[in-house]
């Protein structure tokens, strides 16, 4: 099989690679459809928090090319269409004890940590951490759940409940996600961002009113519309999708006494808070990290699958990965979610079928 290996800055090699076999509790799959995100880039840039070479990947659907023979005749089969957590937690840490393994300090994701991603052809995956489609979600769009499923996380660490007001920061993938999840719960949703583009996107997906952030936000007019939004009370929940600590900020400064602020973006840039802002205002300021909330990501992205669909701008192929990094950097270009899409297989891949048969030395 072919992999692509990010072996340097700005440098993806196409190598061939034996194609894996499957083993009791996991599967071979057929890797399918790749999107690709910001971590991406900052991988291919040699600019995240981990070593090249590295085979990059970890928002994926695939289908299932073979299973150890102890597993035939149970919840999967071959030939079916799948997604796959990329994540995988330690089970004995603080975060993990209590319940919340997205949070885990050793977590280990494909792709950003270790070198199993999904731009390659094949890939062998733990079974438990497979689920099947839901009925009527196609394959290309289904590699959405993963960042779909980070926005849930963040919806649900907010405490989302219907006839809330509630303002979104960030109209880029995980801000617009967390509203289309939002609008379903029956809040009203306000977004915000620096680009007018996007915030034209945030309207059409239901948006109740939209603000272009500029220096001095919020300015006079902004913050009395955000008065009459919320009866001169401040939105309940903010969620801010940024990264931006002047955003977060504002968050804090926006956000009603006793309402929740949920920071999802992430950047090694120092946020600076007055000490009264927490107390006087007994807010909660909650961070959100990947998802707890698999089934229920792909069941949301099968239920708004054109608003979803929407989202993804761009299209490629494998051989072209170069280019789709460039372009999702490219601060020229409006880009939401690119997606990679992986050669069909020639034949009946007579290798796998004889591997799942139970062909062991």
């Amino acid at each position: 099989m072919r992999v692509a290996r990010t072996v340097a800055a700005e440098t993806v090699r196409y190598e061939e690679a034996p194609i894996p076999r499957p083993s009791r509790g996991h599967a071979v799959v057929r890797v399918r459809s790749v999107t690709l995100c910001g971590t991406d880039v900052h991988i291919w840039e040699d600019d995240y928090a981990t070593e090249l070479p590295m085979v990059q990947g970890h928002e994926f659907s695939a289908t299932i090319a073979a299973l150890d023979p102890e597993d035939e005749g149970g919840a999967f089969a071959v030939g079916d269409d799948v997604a796959v957590s990329p994540y995988a937690a330690c089970g004995t840490c603080y975060a993990c004890s209590v319940g919340r393994p997205n949070a885990c300090g050793a977590m280990s994701i494909y792709g950003c940590y270790e070198d199993d991603g999904a731009l390659a052809e094949y890939l062998l995956v733990p079974l438990d951490r497979t689920r099947r489609l839901p009925a009527g979600l196609p394959v290309d769009l289904a590699p959405l759940w993963e960042p779909v499923s980070i926005s849930l996380q963040a919806v649900r660490r907010g405490r989302a409940e219907a006839g809330e007001r509630v303002l979104v920061a960030g109209a880029g993938p995980i801000g617009l996600f967390a509203l289309i999840a939002l609008r379903e719960a029956g809040c009203s949703v306000v977004v915000l961002d620096t680009d007018r583009e996007r915030l034209a996107i945030a309207a059409e997906l239901g948006a109740e009113a939209v603000l272009a952030v500029g220096p001095g936000f919020p300015d006079d007019g902004q913050r009395r519309n955000l008065d009459e939004w919320t009866d001169g009370q401040g939105p309940s929940l903010v969620i801010d999708a940024t990264g931006s600590p002047a955003s977060l900020a504002a968050a804090v400064d926006l956000v009603a006494p006793a309402g929740r602020v949920v920071a999802v973006g992430i950047s090694d840039r120092e946020l600076t808070l007055s000490m009264r802002s927490l107390p006087i205002k007994e807010i909660d300021l909650l961070g959100s990290r990947n998802s707890l909330h698999m089934e229920d990501a792909l069941d949301l992205l099968a239920r708004h699958q054109d608003a979803c669909r929407s989202l993804i701008t761009h299209r490629f192929g494998f051989d072209d990965l170069d280019a789709a990094f460039r372009l999702l950097r490219d601060r020229t270009v409006r880009v939401g979610k690119v997606a990679i899409d992986l050669p069909e297989p020639s034949g009946e891949e007579p290798a796998l079928a004889a591997a799942s048969r139970g062909d062991r030395a």
